[in-house]
């Protein structure tokens, strides 16, 4: 049994990452299909920012934030996934107390900047639907650029303002930490000093994170239904509808479990449904994002196509 806790201490040189299950056969499990689904997420946004780049019809600002929406999902999944693969394959649980509060910023700037980033996809799509011919004025390079900008800036901000705040904490009771990776929430109640201000900044800020998101995105994807309704071809509906959807599923499905991990006080954390939660937005999420967005697109299939002919031709030429 290992020395989890430690007394009469002011702070901890490391944490013990508690993770999902002590059963050494499920703890199997569950590291063959992460291992798998970790796997597809590196080939799936690896895969789709290289078409991107390479296909010079995809060089578009709906494709423009796509490519960036791989890329943060590649880089938190990998934040993540590693380190929890490590855990459940091997008894050393151990993190250190700066590597917490590194993965814990990464992870932060990372989940924050694509709450913002799925703001300006699904406001490019508003103006491609319902304002196409203004589209391609507005949707500007430089529009697009500010826009990108503007989501990275905003989760640096929240990572360092909440790494900062949780970084003068004292840790004197206990290091383990109930959750399979450093989050605000599990490492928070560990402290033995008064949480309640950080607590309430923490809160206010996932709260203007995840209502500014989706207030956003609910009037997007509003205005572009009220339109499809006017379509008059049953065929063209279906095919709106149908895009609508998935992409309306993958964004729920995010800030669904977002929304129910971090809109709730502290102490109302529960191990199991919150870690449920937590696998969602941060392991599986990241897998099922190039699925909905880009994998059954028309476009991106051609240009997959297109980068193969052109590499063949080049082989043919040598």
């Amino acid at each position: 049994m290992h020395t989890m806790g430690r007394k009469n201490n002011t702070n901890v040189s490391d944490f013990f990452l508690l993770g999902l299950t002590d059963s050494e056969v499920i703890r199997l499990v569950l590291f063959s299909l992460f291992l798998l689904i970790y796997l597809i997420t590196v080939l799936g946004n690896a895969g789709m920012m290289l078409v991107i780049q390479l296909d010079l019809q995809l060089h578009t600002p709906m494709y423009f934030f796509l490519s960036h929406l791989s890329f943060l999902d590649l880089s938190y999944s990998t934040v993540i996934t590693p380190k929890t693969l490590e855990n459940l394959l091997t008894s050393n649980k151990y993190i250190s107390f700066g590597g917490c509060f590194t993965q814990m910023f990464f992870f932060l700037l990372l989940i924050v900047s694509e709450c913002f980033l799925l703001c300006s996809m699904a406001y490019g799509r508003y103006l491609a639907i319902c304002n196409p011919l203004q589209y391609p004025v507005v949707m500007s390079r430089t529009l697009c650029h500010s826009l990108i900008m503007a989501s990275y800036l905003i989760g640096f901000f929240d990572a360092t303002l909440s790494v900062l705040s949780m970084n003068t904490l004292h840790f004197c009771d206990s290091n383990v930490v109930h959750h399979f990776f450093c989050d605000t929430t599990p490492v928070l109640v560990l402290s033995c000093t008064d949480t309640h201000d950080i607590e309430t900044m923490l809160s206010i800020l996932a709260g203007f994170n995840v209502m500014a998101s989706v207030s956003t995105i609910s009037l997007s994807y509003g205005s572009i239904l009220f339109n499809i309704l006017k379509i008059n071809s049953s065929s063209g509906k279906r095919k709106a509808f149908s895009t609508c959807a998935s992409h309306l599923l993958g964004v729920s499905i995010f800030f669904g479990s977002i929304s129910f991990s971090y809109l709730k006080p502290s102490k109302s954390y529960s191990l199991g449904k919150d870690q449920v939660a937590s696998v969602f937005y941060t392991i599986v999420i990241p897998m099922l994002n190039p699925l909905i967005y880009s994998l059954r697109n028309k476009e991106v299939k051609n240009a997959v196509i297109r980068v193969m002919q052109r590499r063949e031709s080049t082989k043919h030429l040598r």
